[in-house]
């Protein structure tokens, strides 16, 4: 099943996110509490309404992923469960075949848009 959430607000502060990321140093990143801000500032809220809204956003998507849902979300990209089945592999040291276990992995696929805006 895919939740698509097209949502101004959510679209917002991740493509605010992203523009922030993009101007600043290269290797410099962003903390919760700095994002928070950056969305109390940007929609004129306080901070504790833009932590909750962001801790809201952040359990609605994890939710989604939690029951093996995929999250698109409108111009900044999709975020779903990749399953990896068990394999057999080496170790590196010895040579010696191990059995490595199927595990699963969350995978964010960009959207064009977000594409373009960094490869300009």
């Amino acid at each position: 099943m895919l939740v698509f959430l097209k949502c101004t607000k959510l679209s917002l502060i991740l493509l605010l996110f992203c523009r922030d990321l993009k101007n600043n140093k290269k290797g410099a990143k962003m903390n919760k509490k700095q994002l928070v801000n950056k969305i109390a500032a940007s929609m004129n809220q306080s901070k504790a309404d833009a932590e909750r809204t962001f801790d809201t956003i952040t359990n609605i998507i994890l939710d989604c992923l939690k029951n093996d849902e995929a999250v698109k979300i409108a111009g900044f990209g999709t975020y779903k469960v990749a399953k990896r089945k068990a394999r057999v592999g080496r170790n590196p040291r010895t040579g010696e075949q191990i059995q490595i276990a199927a595990s699963q992995k969350v995978k964010f696929l960009p959207a064009k848009g977000l594409k373009d805006m960094f490869n300009k």
